[in-house]
């Protein structure tokens, strides 16, 4: 799609075919001063139409809105002001000085756009804003001197206090125009574009130098070479302003004073313009070779200087683009990974934080940063953090990770998987960055899986090779392990079906884990035999606890269709050191036999 502020607009066409009819009507002669403050009339309320197409624009964006604004009044008392100046020049005859009306409506207009100006957002601190002010006053010393050569000099020499005081207050008013405006193109905040800003800008200083320069340059004063000098300038306004409308069309209102500062060439330009200027002024004023000869140096030497600037600013601005793409480039990667990266120093506050944290734990990264990060760690992961960080520190420079629980802002807790790097001896980071991937739900496949293939399907107790494992990582002192068979488990079986004997199987389990300490495990070893496994129990303890089992294994058990059925409990006790696991299991197995034969002439059958 084509450039909106590029392709051919017909309002531009427009505005540049009334330039060209307006030079040509007033340097044909018929144009004069009442059809000058015509067409000014008319121009100010282009400026007005167009400033209030910008305050539409703008909407959202306060201090840009704010400044349009300023403009719409602006071109509203200007033309009325240069309305009232026209009617005047048909009832009273042609006259091209402003009468007092004329003059407060435009004084009004100006003043509102100067302060609106000066009190708009700078930007920027400390020798950001030091930088602004020394290019501001090196443009603004440039433009006094033209002031002062084009408009103030000759009036101070004539010793007209009339026109002195008239003098004076136009160049007031323009310097103040031209800080408010140098203010905006150079802090970076401005709420127009610079290529809109310094046409418009050019309009604006046209309107006060333009007349004097053409009359100065070519020592005419033709009416009508005057009023074409001055009004054109005023069309520069108007143009600005449709320019800026086309480059917001093409960029969105919200991009507008949103740019990054760049290193501005109008101090330069300022700088180049007063020394033409100076040899304009010895052009006209004769002088010897001597003084020729040491101004033409100045002038070659400050040239130079400025070119070789100029090409130190292509360059930086190249290197900064650069940068600036590189940069977009990096966050372009963190917005949209789905991987955290967190930077957190040596006291443990996070410094910096990806967005990708809000998919991840529910929280902004903006909200992360400051807070400590062992507060959202789960406490059951601290021993794992505080082991990671001592391997990070250990070897500086190289990766290590772990699995640890963060907190999700719903409570809940996600395990992530972090990869870190200590990075306290680069001074440009100093701090410890993590890599950090959501794993939660692979996590819980893997425990899922873990679990299934450690525990009984039917019951949800530990299967022998849990039991085993877990023998096989007690080292230290005493051990015991229970092995019960049911009694009376085959009839009800048999008699009542299958899913009758589930449902016994899954009462016994739910009684095992509930007469089994927490830091105990309950297993099925297959089929109706079932184990308790008591870390630290010994012989009498472990005894007691089977009795306890027994009994309450021995309970009556309710079925879904409301039969009622009972069993009973074999219960072998072996104690003894954890390392020797199968000898446990073999002493317990037959200790359970020998409960078994002990109860061999017990009748067992269910209870209707």
């Amino acid at each position: 799609m084509r450039d909106p502020a590029r392709r051919s607009d017909p309002v531009m066409a427009g505005l540049a075919a009334v330039s060209v009819a307006i030079v040509l009507w007033f340097l044909a002669g018929p144009g004069g001063a009442t059809t000058s403050w015509g067409v000014q009339t008319c121009l100010d309320v282009l400026i007005a139409v167009f400033a209030w197409r910008l305050v539409r624009a703008t909407a959202g964006q306060r201090h840009a809105r704010r400044f349009w604004r300023a403009v719409l009044f602006t071109g509203v008392t200007c033309a009325l002001g240069d309305g009232y100046q026209t009617v005047l020049a048909v009832v009273q005859g042609a006259n091209h000085q402003p009468s007092p009306i004329q003059t407060g409506l435009v004084v009004l207009g100006m003043v509102t756009v100067i302060i609106t100006m000066l009190f708009h957002p700078l930007g920027g601190t400390g020798r950001l804003r030091l930088r602004l002010w020394l290019d501001a006053t090196t443009v603004l010393t440039a433009v006094i001197v033209f002031l002062w050569y084009f408009v103030l000099a000759e009036v101070v020499t004539d010793g007209d206090t009339t026109e002195l005081v008239g003098a004076v207050a136009t160049s007031a008013v323009m310097l103040l125009i031209t800080v408010g405006l140098l203010k905006l193109l150079l802090s970076g905040t401005a709420p127009f574009d610079r290529g809109p800003g310094i046409v418009a800008s050019l309009g604006v200083a046209g309107t006060a130098i333009a007349a004097s320069t053409v009359t100065l340059l070519t020592g005419t004063d033709d009416p009508g070479v005057i009023y074409a000098a001055q009004l054109v300038p005023c069309l520069l306004m108007p143009v600005g302003m449709r320019y800026q409308e086309l480059r917001m069309r093409r960029s969105g209102a919200e991009a507008v004073g949103t740019g990054r500062r760049r290193a501005s060439r109008l101090p330069y330009v300022a700088v180049g313009a007063v020394q033409l200027l100076l040899l304009a002024a010895l052009a006209g004023r004769g002088g010897d070779l001597r003084v020729w000869g040491v101004t033409i140096g100045a002038v070659a030497i400050t040239a130079l200087v400025l070119s070789r600037q100029s090409a130190a600013f292509t360059d930086n601005e190249r290197l900064t683009d650069e940068i600036d793409r590189s940069r977009e480039w990096f966050r372009s990667l963190l917005q949209h990974s789905s991987d955290v990266t967190l930077v957190v120093g040596r006291d443990g506050s996070v410094r910096f934080t990806t967005p990708a944290v809000h998919k991840v734990l529910g929280i902004e990264a903006v909200e992360l940063d400051g807070t400590v990060l062992a507060d959202r760690v789960h406490p059951d992961d601290m021993p794992t953090l505080r082991e990671l960080l001592a391997r990070l520190a250990a070897r500086p420079g190289t990766e290590a990770d772990a699995q640890v629980r963060l907190r999700h802002t719903d409570g809940s807790y996600r395990w992530l998987q972090v990869v870190g790097v200590d990075l306290s001896g680069n001074p440009s980071v100093n701090a410890i960055v993590f890599n950090a991937r959501d794993v939660t739900e692979a996590r819980a496949l893997h425990d899922e899986l873990r679990h299934q293939a450690t525990h009984d399907a039917l019951t949800g107790l530990a299967d022998r090779s849990l039991l085993e494992q877990r023998l096989a990582e007690l080292s230290d002192g005493q051990v015991s392990v229970l092995l019960i068979d049911l009694d009376g488990f085959k009839p009800i079986n048999d008699r009542h079906g299958h899913h009758a004997g589930d449902q016994v199987l899954t009462a016994v389990a739910e009684r095992l884990t509930t007469w089994t300490p927490e830091h105990g495990l309950a297993v099925r070893l297959g089929g109706d035999e079932f184990a308790v496994l008591l870390p630290g129990s010994g012989a009498t303890a472990a005894a007691d606890r089977a009795e306890h089992i027994a009994q309450a294994v021995a309970e009556p058990i309710r079925l879904p269709d409301g039969l009622e059925v009972t069993v009973g409990a074999s219960v072998g006790v072996a104690t003894g050191a954890p390392g020797d696991a199968t000898q446990l299991l073999k002493d317990a197995d037959a200790a359970m036999y020998r409960k078994k034969a002990l109860r061999s002439g017990s009748p067992l059958a269910p209870v209707r």
